[in-house]
């Protein structure tokens, strides 16, 4: 038995909370099948699409009347977590009923602190919301909306500030559950960045990155496994290039040396790549695995995805 974080990406979920519904069912099968063989599961996301949704509507919604406030990106965080994590607790839950499965699962609101003076507040790079062509990032600029940037040969989406986690305010709770067996949903879209202020934590605007939220998480409860589940069954070299090729397995070395020569995209691959390598130099034990959601399971056996390892 493995005790295994399992982060997901925010795309996975879907931009919408009817698509979200539909998509959670596929997830929590995958997420089942793993707990189904024995393992600990403890489960990170992403919310870059929904705490962008949030966002927006939000803002339109004080634009078009002055009696709705705007919402502060803290908040939209919160309301992320709480939904993404509604509709996966309740997916997780009737497809362990399904297969007879005793299990709690339960979502916690988590925030995470953030050093203030951290500089990503400085130069905003991490992607929210939905997709827009040039003409249409070109004009929200220009209107003030945001910054935009191209992300990964996709399209452009709005970017915003992803400062570095240090800590995980929840963390004893997430532990007592988890050795309690019950399934959590945890760090959800990175957590809610707060910084230390002598009146307490004070929430700030900004979407950490969940996959290094998850390599923390993994580390502080002493996880086995670090997987991230993305829209890939492999991580490539020459991505998008006639010369594409998958990696099936490397060494944290390795890894380091791909990224240096920029063969992984930021806001994309990168931060998973980094992610993987600082769970495995910080806990000098067990593996980082990144796959499909669809192959979690075989690639947990080493017969999919790519598996970095010490």
């Amino acid at each position: 038995m493995s005790k295994i974080v399992l982060a997901l990406g925010g795309n996975a979920l879907g931009s919408t909370p009817e698509k979200q519904l539909e998509l959670v069912k596929t997830t929590s099968a995958a997420i089942v099948d793993i707990i189904e063989s024995g393992n600990d599961v403890v489960i990170a996301h992403g919310n870059g699409p929904q705490v962008g949704m949030i966002n927006l509507a939000m803002s339109l919604a004080a634009g078009a009347d002055d009696k709705i406030p705007e919402m502060p990106y803290p908040e939209c965080g919160a309301m992320s977590q709480g939904y993404i994590g509604y509709h996966l607790q309740q997916a997780i839950g009737h497809e362990l009923e399904k297969r007879g499965i005793q299990k709690n699962v339960a979502t916690i609101v988590t925030q995470v602190v953030v050093d203030e003076n951290d500089p990503a507040f400085e130069n905003p790079t991490k992607p929210v919301g939905r997709f827009y062509t040039k003409e249409e990032a070109d004009k929200l600029q220009a209107e003030g909306v945001g910054v935009f940037k191209e992300d990964a040969g996709r399209g452009y989406r709005r970017v915003i500030a992803s400062p570095l986690p240090e800590r995980i305010v929840e963390i004893d709770t997430v532990r007592k559950l988890n050795r309690d067996g019950d399934i959590v949903i945890t760090v959800g879209g990175g957590g809610i960045p707060v910084i230390e202020t002598p009146e307490g934590l004070k929430g700030v605007p900004g979407v950490i990155d969940k996959d290094r939220s998850a390599a923390g998480l993994a580390g502080e409860i002493g996880a086995d496994v670090l997987m991230i589940l993305t829209a890939v069954d492999k991580v490539c070299l020459d991505y998008n290039t006639e010369n594409e090729r998958s990696i099936e397995k490397m060494t944290v070395d390795e890894a380091k040396e791909y990224a240096a020569k920029g063969e992984f995209a930021p806001g994309s691959m990168l931060p998973k790549i980094e992610a993987c390598i600082s769970f495995l130099e910080n806990n000098k034990k067990g593996k980082a695995v990144i796959a499909s959601l669809e192959n979690a399971k075989p690639a947990l056996a080493g017969d999919s995805g790519t598996v970095i390892i010490p």
